[in-house]
């Protein structure tokens, strides 16, 4: 084999290794690009996703709680429509051993109701729960009940007990077919010792959607 035959083959060799060494660092730089392109593209898609869902969050957490007590139902259907009227959460207070019709014959000398009426030790009633999940999220409280002997039915006594309103604006309501909100509101604020407790509101028994949205609004 000559001496140029040789200079050939070797720079072949190398002609061949310069092309593949191009062809290596090119893929290789195309590879590292696209990382770069989808890891970029990822941490869009996650800051993107969390800036939806932390608006979400936002919009629905509601910073106002209905709390009620019902007895025959009265009281409920006026919590829902303000819950619905104040874009409100709701909590309902439910004894452990709830009252049927019998035991709220207050009529009835021998019935529940005026038995616990005739002895205050027979009003702290167990509830289901005194809970409510994220309490210290809520601002406003609102606090929903029948009047018993001119008095907030005492199942929300077990409730307001249990639960501190520090730094929360409570407002109490109640049904009544004939008695007013009296004393009730001030006397369970007295029983929470905590709270910036308002002057409250009375209902009828079967009170109309307007008086109650013109309420709700009035609390905006």
């Amino acid at each position: 084999m000559n001496r140029n035959m040789i200079i050939g083959i070797v720079l072949i060799a190398i002609l061949i290794l310069s092309v593949g060494t191009y062809f290596i660092l090119n893929n290789l730089s195309n590879n590292t690009q696209n990382d770069e392109n989808n890891q970029n593209n990822n941490e869009n898609n996650i800051n993107s996703g969390n800036d939806t869902n932390d608006e979400n969050n936002e919009i629905s957490k509601s910073n106002t709680l209905v709390v009620y007590y019902s007895a025959t139902g009265n009281t409920k259907a006026v919590s829902n429509k303000l819950a619905e009227n104040l874009n409100a959460d709701i909590f309902e207070i439910v004894p452990v051993d709830p009252y049927i019709d019998e035991d709220l014959n207050w009529t009835d000398d021998n019935s529940r109701v005026t038995k616990e009426h005739e002895n205050e030790s027979l009003r702290n009633i167990e509830l289901t729960s005194t809970t409510v999940s994220n309490w210290e999220n809520y601002d406003t409280v609102l606090i929903g009940y029948p009047i018993w002997w001119g008095i907030a039915a005492w199942p929300v006594n077990t409730f307001v007990k249990a639960n501190d309103f520090t730094g929360k604006t409570v407002i109490p309501f109640c049904t009544s077919s004939s008695s007013g909100l009296g004393q009730s509101g001030d006397l369970l604020a007295e029983l929470a010792g905590t709270g910036n407790w308002q002057n409250g509101h009375r209902f009828s028994s079967n009170p109309s959607n307007s008086e109650i949205s013109e309420w709700a609004n009035s609390l905006k």
